[in-house]
Parts: structure tokens; sequence; C-alpha cells
């Protein structure tokens, strides 16, 4: 079992996988995987393409059957179960809607396949809308919508009928930067109000980190780690969730203590204090945020570290700037900082000082 599942918690595990995989004649989309969820979390299936994430979606949903392993909903082995009968909503990034319908049979066909009294019917798709944020659209064609409220409108069909768990695969992944994060908001506010368990896939990592209770970050068909946003990004477990959760300097080095490591030029740094062999070949990591560029960032200049060198290039990005040192010991590192005037900010070429605590580091494996 991956040591990050957790198979209860005490409201219960709503969704448990184990030992399921799946593979295509002589390729394995998913390896043996552990994994659960507590009732009411929101996870995040996280990757790149070709990860994993859709085909572990796609179990859990029966789309299509394991190879091995078994799935339980609600301690109910579903793992040959017919989609229909698994009480499971999905919302897509193409949003799937019919368009002849309005937007009122829209969000009600799932109602009436399950055969639900005119009543109810009207009762339920008029509470969904207004969860949505879409009373007064029931007449519209769904050509008539914006693409943020055609999404809308995919979520209320989701919700109508009080799924178990909801599934959203790329749901915001044909939006424009301002409407993904106004839907992320709406998303987010959405499962504090419903409590109903959310599973959720994307491969923007900033969208996993904004709304998510836990992450699986996966890769190459595999958990590469699991655990809160947090977690993921001040403790990547090793290179990989280094790199692709957030921005990170790696520095090789040899530990010649219990809180020094020499690095590149034989320099000394000092790191957390942790047991281990003298000689030891480490990976360390530092967050470009943590990094203080001395004498044009607002903060204080901190810490037991220090690296000369000269500026390569400063990139603006509005409230912040990247700016990115070659070190007089042949190290690339990068520094954010909060971004001021033009004629404040670093020009490349210029000597800096890079400072930064040792309580910032992390040895993560290689």
């Amino acid at each position: 079992m991956h040591k990050d599942a957790v198979i209860d918690g005490p409201t219960g595990h709503a969704i448990a996988l184990m030992g399921v995989s799946k593979t295509y004649g002589p390729v394995t989309a998913l390896r043996p995987t552990d994994l659960s969820m507590v009732k009411g979390e929101f996870l995040t299936l996280l990757g790149p393409s070709g990860s994993g994430k859709t085909t572990l979606l796609n179990l859990i949903a029966g789309a299509t059957a394991p190879t091995a392993g078994k799935i339980l909903l609600d301690g109910r082995d579903i793992t040959y179960m017919p989609p229909r009968e698994r009480g499971i909503g999905m919302v897509f990034q193409n949003y799937a809607l019919m368009p002849h319908m309005t937007i009122f049979d829209n969000v009600a066909y799932p109602l009436r396949v399950r055969h639900q009294s005119a009543k109810t019917i009207r009762e339920k798709v008029t509470e969904a809308l207004e969860r949505v944020g879409l009373r007064g659209f029931e007449n519209r064609k769904p050509r008539q919508l914006s693409g943020g409220q055609q999404q809308r409108v995919g979520i209320a069909r989701c919700i109508v009928y009080s799924p178990t768990i909801i599934m959203m695969d790329e749901p915001l992944g044909a939006l424009d930067k301002n409407l993904r994060e106004q839907m992320q908001s709406e998303i987010k506010r959405l499962h504090k109000d419903l409590g109903t368990t959310f599973i959720y896939v994307t491969h923007d990592q900033e969208e996993a980190l904004n709304m998510s209770d836990r992450i699986c970050l996966m890769r190459m068909g595999g958990i590469a780690q699991l655990g809160t946003p947090d977690e993921l990004y001040f403790h990547p477990r090793d290179r990989f969730v280094a790199e692709f959760i957030g921005e990170s300097n790696l520095i090789s080095g040899r530990a010649i203590g219990k809180d020094t490591v020499s690095i590149a030029g034989n320099l000394p740094i000092t790191v957390p204090s942790k047991v281990w062999t003298e000689g030891s070949e480490l990976l360390l990591m530092i967050r470009p945020e943590r990094v203080c560029v001395s004498g044009f960032d607002e903060r204080t200049p901190d810490g037991s570290n220090a690296l000369d060198g000269e500026v390569v290039s400063t990139s603006f990005i509005g409230g912040i700037t990247r700016v990115t040192v070659k070190t007089d010991n042949g190290l690339i590192i990068s520094a954010k900082m909060m971004s001021s005037r033009a004629d404040s900010r670093p020009e490349p070429r210029a000597r800096v000082r890079l400072c930064w605590s040792a309580v910032d580091m992390v040895m993560v494996e290689k």
C-alpha cells in the first residue's frame, strides 16, 4: 500500500481503491494503486499528460474496468458496477450540453431518466440553478450563454440529483485566466455548501494548490506524492515533485556535518540539523520566494547562507519580480521578490548577494 494512502478517517471513507491497476495489452496505464478519500474531501488528481490521472478517474466512474484490484464506495464493492448505479456525478471540460434543449431541460435530464415527478424536477432544477447563479436562464439555449455560464450549467446538471461523489475532469481548461479564477472560487464555495466529496482532475498546479484539501500528484501511472498542498509545496518527496509543484532551486551537495553541506566550489552552507552519514550525496531545495536579494529586496536579509553572483536576468511579472543569478561558484539560483519600480530592480550583470535561512532548505530524494 502507498504509505500516504488513507483508508479511513473520522467521518468514514467515501471511496477506497485497493491494489487497483489498469493495463491495455503491454501498456500499463495505472500501476497497482491504493487510495482513499474521507467523505466531504476535495481531492485533486494532478500530473502531466499520461500520468494516469484520467485513467484513475474513469475507473472510479465506471467508464472502464480495472485489470486488478477492488474499488469501494461507502464500503460497497463497485468494481464492476455499471456507471449509472454508482451515484457519481461528472462534469466535463467540454460541458457536454445538449444544444437543442433549454437550460432547464439540460439540468432536468438526469432527473427525468430517474423518473422523478414533474414537481420534484421543477423544485430541484430551480434550486440547482440558484446555487450556480443562473436563476432566470431556464428558457435559454446553451449557445446563448458564455463559456463560463455553460460550465455552470454542467455543474448544475451534475449536482441536481445529489450524487455521492462529484468528479470534474479538467472543467476549467477551456476558460481564460480571469474566468478560470472566478470559477475556481465558485467551485470551492459550492463544495463547502454541498459538503459532497469532490474529485478534481487538472494539470494546472496553481489550480490544485488553490482548491484542494489534498493533492494526489501522479507520474507514469503511479502516485508520486499524496498530501495537503502545504506538504507537497514545502516538503516535496523527490526531485519530480519539487520541480512540478511551483518553482524550485535544487542544489547538490555532500554532507560534512549534521547541519552543514558542502556545495559547488567546496562552499559550506547550513541546513536543518539531521543525522546522516558524513560524505552522503544530497539534493537540497530552496524556493525562490525564500531567497532574498540583498540591497534590492524590501525584506531584511536573513539567514545563515549567502552566495555572491551576477544577475543573468530580471523578469517583471506584475506584483512579483523574478531575479536569476549565476553565483560565483557556478550555480544558477532564482529569487522572487515583491516588485518595485523599474529603476529599483537589479539589472543584468549587476553584482548581488543572495541570502536565505537554513530552516527554508528541504532535502529531497534524487
